[in-house]
């Protein structure tokens, strides 16, 4: 088996076990022992999938520009996922910091990248449309502008309650609905022909965002935390 063959290979087994443990964690009670650990896994398949998926595109040149920033956007959600309900270490504040530069990067170049293919003849850039590059380019901005947000109140430390909850909730689903789409749709091809329809593939990536919109509606808006066990963060030392 060729090194790309290998690479891809782990590739698909890291984005299938994140897929599966996801989809774990948004089903269980939230908090719960089962949640953690489904959660726990999903942050590491994720972090090997988006590692392998950026190392495709900038070896073998598989659409870079599209590839790299995805997987730095996808890799960053998941860690400042965990990080926000995890306790405070003593390099937290360097790696927040760290991270919103990074996502702040990624968010002026997917805005550059889309604005590049706009002004193609073709409407695209790479064989993409300009439409993805500026919806995550969006999705970028709104994380880096939550970052700075946090920071100005006093940092991951300071977070409680629901800001707590929905920056951890929408982080982790946000990654775990950029993964169903990149598996349902952009590798629909790998599917059986029976099953490749649009309709039946759009199904799991429409769960996932069904399930955001849902618990923050809950958390944000309704504020109820039922069946939800709160681990609540240590206080600053």
């Amino acid at each position: 088996m060729s090194v790309r063959m290998t690479v891809m290979t782990l590739h698909i087994i890291a984005g299938s076990l994140g897929l599966v443990t996801g989809f774990l964690a948004l089903s269980v009670v939230k908090g719960a022992r089962l949640h953690r650990t489904s959660g726990t896994l999903f942050v590491y398949a994720m972090l090997a999938m988006t590692l392998l998926g950026a190392i495709m595109a900038a070896v073998w040149n598989v659409v870079p520009v599209a590839n790299i920033p995805m997987a730095l956007l996808t890799a960053y959600l998941v860690i400042t996922g965990l990080t926000t309900v995890r306790p405070p270490s003593a390099g937290s504040l360097r790696l927040d910091i760290g991270l919103m530069l990074v996502v702040s990067a990624v968010a002026v170049a997917l805005f550059s990248f889309g604005v590049a293919a706009i002004s193609s003849p073709s409407g695209k850039l790479n064989g993409m449309p300009s439409a993805p590059f500026l919806v995550f380019g969006v999705i970028a901005l709104l994380a880096s502008i939550g970052d700075l947000r946090m920071f100005r109140s006093g940092g991951v430390r300071a977070i409680r309650g629901t800001p707590r909850l929905a920056r951890h909730l929408w982080r982790m689903c946000t990654a775990l609905l950029i993964a169903a789409f990149s598996f349902f749709l952009g590798q629909a091809k790998v599917f059986p022909k029976p099953i490749r329809i649009f309709p039946l593939l759009v199904i799991p990536p429409l769960v996932v965002l069904a399930a955001l919109l849902y618990w923050l509606w809950r958390v944000r808006i309704r504020r109820s935390f039922r069946g939800l066990v709160v681990v609540r963060a240590p206080e600053p030392v």
